[in-house]
């Protein structure tokens, strides 16, 4: 996994005017204005202190269960799975992000001006999973195929009073992905966080439970960007106050699924 999240492009948002009824305006670097910026990720989750004794001598619990330790060796394998372009089982599921994304408009190629509607930096959506993977594309899908009403409205724009400098819908993504691993700690053999505990048991019931938490954290995003009548230059201090929240709801008790968490209820298929 590439600590490096790189940077992101906010892309100018377009009217209403702009857009065809029931159909994507399809634009060119000519017809887009666009801006960088950088992406600087925060670290990892508090310290899980677990044991009972004195405070002075807490410790640190990490103990799984073997059910727990399968579904985490599970969870890790589809993260350390890197993008790769010319995998053909990763080309398809880039083309059925597409046609779910955009269903009833050809795409022209991998390689497309066309990309840049769904908020990727350049024509190459490849170049842009670096920092979360070939999870980052699974994450997307799924949030495209089992809640395809929010994932719209937050495509395209649809909901709220919203900033004319957007943050770009397919990017911000890949960034969630990248900081739910970081946050949970999933790379590590064991949690260090009482995060990334929680949510172990809440994979152990159902193995779905990143993708699941993933679709939570992006509306939660877009709710904060609203709230905070952001633009792209408070990406990072947007992501911040996501995290935060998501964190305080796995906290949270009788949390015994991702669906009990009180954000799930902004989801809508």
């Amino acid at each position: 996994m590439d600590t490096n999240a790189g940077s992101f492009v906010a892309v100018r948002r377009l009217a209403g005017s702009d857009r065809a009824a029931g159909a994507v305006a399809f634009h060119h670097s000519s017809s887009a204005e666009v801006v960088t910026g950088s992406t600087a990720w925060i670290g990892r989750g508090l310290s899980c202190v677990c044991a009972q004794g004195r405070d002075s001598d807490a410790r640190l619990s990490f103990d799984l269960t073997p059910v727990q330790e399968e579904c985490l060796l599970r969870l890790q394998n589809r993260i350390e799975v890197q993008y790769d372009s010319s995998n053909r089982e990763h080309q398809e599921e880039l083309k059925a992000l597409w046609c779910a994304s955009f269903p009833g408009i050809e795409l022209q190629g991998l390689i497309s001006e066309q990309w840049k509607e769904m908020g990727w930096q350049g024509k190459d959506p490849s170049t842009d999973f670096r920092g979360g993977g070939f999870i980052s594309l699974e994450n997307l899908l799924f949030f495209a195929r089992n809640y395809p009403k929010s994932f719209q409205e937050l495509l395209r724009k649809q909901n709220g009073d919203r900033a004319i400098w957007e943050y770009p819908f397919a990017v911000a993504g890949v960034n969630i992905t990248f900081m739910l691993i970081q946050m949970l700690d999933l790379q590590a053999v064991k949690p260090r966080s009482l995060f990334g505990a929680v949510f172990l048991k809440l994979l152990s019931e159902n193995d779905r439970a990143f993708d699941i938490i993933y679709c939570v954290t992006f509306k939660v995003m877009d709710q904060q960007w609203l709230d905070m009548h952001a633009t792209y230059m408070d990406f990072n201090t947007v992501m911040k106050a996501t995290r935060r929240q998501i964190e305080r709801e796995l906290l949270l008790e009788d949390i015994l699924r991702i669906e009990d968490m009180p954000s799930y209820k902004l989801l809508a298929r």
